[in-house]
């Protein structure tokens, strides 16, 4: 911890199991920091202000602690220069003596930081259940509270302590880790497992194998996993788990295409281009964006030009009637090939179920290119995250790849489709 405050490093991840002395660390990581340097400035966050107030007043009443016994070595023994501030020693935010700024705040996502600037930030096991881990949307508030909030009162060159059991891949630390070194900054992940790897345990004196056994015996998989091994639940508790993938692409009978329409401003158009081999569809390619319509034509058009398609099968939902004939257009005036049919329909079934009652042959049945990661790498996270049970900030990828199953299931892909007037005549008919 001592060498965290004087190399180069930014952000420190740490992940580790519950008990394991996490708080404790830090509590007298933040006593010793303040011990040295009475102008240091702190803020630390957990996931509710009780959390948090319990952690700074811990370390307010370490300082504060008043020698009663000789023998008995209390804070001031060793730092005999820190005194909290009289008359400034609140709960939640306090001072030192000598400093004519707070030293510490307490607060939480739902607390505030404003006018507080900190050298250092100490985020404190900011999630507090697996249900919360199973929701996309928490895990996104958390993470833009921390980025828009936390981050914003970090003073230059100051430095951010992230200590929390891990719990999905989306959870703070994992966004962290994977967004924050995109930024420039520099991060580094200590990870302690509960069971490491030769089967020895961390700390038996904490948690003996027994134990952990017993523990884990009676906790669901998802959960002990996250908790104890530091692997998120969401990788646990994913809805694909088997994915097929290729490098040579086999003699197609057809190319073919699903493509499902943005509902909603926040949405994701994904549109899907697989060839058909043996009556399973071999992913070649996939537009997954958030841009504007007028700029998902192009892309879509493009796509099914590029790659030879077929049929496209397109919803006509919230405006994929429309959708579907500029594709079409577009196709003839600007590419001037007439080689794909274009499909447009309504679809009206419960997506949720949709997605779930085919998940399996989708497992089975679709492949994908062998650097699909790198390729689409949007669509991969969708798909390699979406949640067997829980809250999913975005169903659209999962959404789209149902489509392309159940269009090789019901044999839409070689059948030949109905003219744009006959499909438009049905839509209107629906009203849509």
């Amino acid at each position: 911890m001592e060498d965290f405050l004087t190399n180069d490093t930014q952000i420190l991840v740490v992940n580790e199991p519950p008990r394991h002395g996490k708080s404790l660390t830090a509590t007298n990581f933040v006593e010793w920091i303040l011990g040295r340097d009475s102008t240091e400035r702190i803020m630390t966050g957990s996931y509710n202000e009780t959390l948090s107030t319990v952690f700074s007043k811990s370390v307010r009443n370490t300082i504060q602690e008043v020698k009663a016994d000789e023998d008995i070595l209390v804070y001031n023994d060793i730092f005999p220069n820190t005194h909290i501030k009289y008359g400034d020693a609140a709960m939640n935010m306090w001072s030192l003596e000598g400093n004519p700024v707070n030293n510490y705040l307490a607060t939480s996502p739902s607390g505030t930081a404003t006018g507080f600037g900190a050298d250092l930030i100490i985020i404190d096991d900011v999630i507090k259940s697996a249900q919360e881990a199973n929701n996309a949307n928490r895990l996104s508030d958390i993470y833009r509270w921390y980025v828009d909030t936390m981050l914003s009162r970090l003073e230059k060159g100051g430095k951010v302590l992230i200590i929390m059991t891990r719990w999905a891949s989306g959870d703070l630390a994992g966004r962290v880790l994977t967004e924050m070194p995109k930024a420039g900054y520099k991060v580094k992940h200590i990870n302690m497992k509960a069971k490491q790897d030769d089967g020895s345990m961390l700390c038996d004196d904490v948690l003996s194998l027994d134990e952990y056994k017993q523990k884990i015996a009676v906790m669901s998989p998802e959960i002990a996993a996250a908790n104890y091994q530091q692997e998120p639940i969401d990788l646990k508790g994913a809805l694909y788990q088997k994915f097929n993938t290729y490098t040579k692409q086999p003699e197609f009978s057809g190319i073919y295409a699903y493509c499902d329409t943005a509902d909603e401003g926040s949405d994701y158009l994904v549109s899907i281009v697989y060839g058909m081999y043996k009556q399973e569809p071999y992913i070649l390619d996939v537009v997954m964006t958030q841009e504007p319509m007028e700029v998902t034509e192009s892309l879509v058009t493009e796509s099914y030009y590029r790659n030879k398609v077929n049929l496209a099968r397109i919803e006509s939902n919230n405006g994929g009637k429309g959708f579907a004939r500029q594709v079409d257009t577009k196709l003839k005036n600007e590419y001037k090939t007439n080689r794909t049919v274009i499909n447009w329909f309504h679809n009206g079934q419960n997506k949720d179920a949709r997605i779930l009652s085919n998940s399996s042959w989708v497992e089975e049945h679709v492949h994908y290119p062998e650097d699909w990661k790198l390729r689409f790498p949007v669509f991969f996270d969708a798909i390699k995250k979406y949640q067997r049970a829980g809250k999913n900030l975005h169903d659209d990828a999962s959404d789209a790849l149902t489509g392309v199953a159940e269009s090789v299931m019901s044999m839409e892909t070689e059948t030949s489709a109905p003219s744009i007037n006959d499909q438009a005549s049905y839509l209107d008919s629906l009203g849509l």
